[in-house]
């Protein structure tokens, strides 16, 4: 089988058992999400949800989250873990969004990239999902299941994402990230991949390592 058409039957199979693959993090507009997805650096969708159900009640906008303090929002986001530069994060990119860009999320990537706390990860979430543009984000899971199925291989976060675009069809980047996520977190785990129930197998270059 050539690397292309291994390639598609992964590609395919993932979209076989994810075809509804949405976001894990719960928000209502495009800054509540850009806050999720600050927090959720080196800590789990569950925990950024039961901190932003109570953040989110009364400082979900710009405008709101400014009304705290920098150890008011510390107390908020304490259990994300790393909450002082978190909350010094979100607190200089709600100021820039009022000031720079009349309190709305920028909508392109080299303009969300200006926000502090936002690297390219973060950008291209909030990018795809919030504004449906074309953008992989690669996080742990996105990089271990494509480092392991060999849809890309790479050393770092943007040498996966490169890989990642130049395989798979541009319309299908923000679901396709999503696909891979689902998987990571369902199947092919960091510590204890579950090798032998995954679908994948027949084409994954970890797989036949095992």
């Amino acid at each position: 089988m050539c690397y292309n058409e291994r390639m598609n039957e992964i590609l395919t199979e993932l979209e076989r058992l994810y075809p509804d693959a949405r976001p894990a993090l719960h928000y209502e507009s495009p800054y509540e999400l850009l806050v999720a997805v600050i927090l959720s650096a080196q800590c789990t969708d569950e925990r950024v949800n039961k901190v932003t159900a109570e953040l989110f009640k009364e400082h979900g906008t710009p405008e709101t989250m400014l009304l705290l303090s920098q150890e008011e929002l510390e107390q908020f986001i304490f259990s994300c873990g790393f909450y002082h530069n978190k909350a010094a994060h979100i607190l200089s990119a709600s100021r820039d969004i009022l000031e720079k860009f009349g309190g709305q999320v920028p909508r392109t990537l080299d303009e969300l990239r200006t926000l502090a706390g936002v690297g390219r990860k973060t950008a291209n979430v909030v990018y795809s999902v919030a504004f449906g543009g074309a953008a992989i984000a690669v996080d742990t899971h996105v990089f271990r299941v494509a480092n392991r199925t060999g849809l890309s291989k790479g050393k770092t976060p943007t040498e996966v994402e490169e890989g990642l675009m130049r395989v798979i069809p541009e319309e299908k980047w923000a679901q396709a990230h999503h696909w891979l996520i689902w998987h990571g977190r369902k199947v092919c785990h960091s510590q204890k991949p579950d090798c032998a129930h995954c679908t994948l197998g027949a084409w994954c270059d970890f797989f036949r390592q095992v």
